[in-house]
């Protein structure tokens, strides 16, 4: 038994009458948007130059690709008494970055993180 042609043809016309509401304009615009995401780099207030170095060269290629770089410090115990060190830290990431990227969110405590936004320039 075949199916009814009628009942194809009517939902053929509804599939082409939804995309004629969508306009070429609009999916033109859609194409050529770049996302822009917020990648995060997490360190904490003691690391090691190698280790810098490796999270440095990853925060470079995530501007180069035109995303956002959240970097968070994570402080846990004691290292809370000793503030200064992570935003002396955050202020050698920025100095680094200076070419590359701005600060769009400057160094801030929230909790026991502190965290510092870096966008393309």
């Amino acid at each position: 038994m075949s199916p009814e042609k009628g009942k194809t043809s009517r939902y053929e016309s509804k599939v082409s009458l939804r995309s004629s509401k969508t306009g070429k304009g609009e999916r033109a615009s859609a194409n050529r948007t770049v996302s822009q995401e917020i990648k995060e780099i997490k360190m904490r207030p003691n690391i090691d130059d190698h280790d810098y170095m490796v999270k440095m060269k990853k925060v470079a290629e995530f501007i180069e690709e035109g995303d956002k770089v959240k970097i968070t410090l994570r402080f846990r115990g004691r290292e809370l008494a000793h503030q200064q060190l992570g935003m002396q830290l955050l202020q050698r990431v920025q100095a680094d970055t200076t070419e590359t990227a701005k600060i769009e969110a400057h160094p801030r405590m929230e909790g026991r993180q502190m965290l510092m936004v870096l966008s393309p320039k």
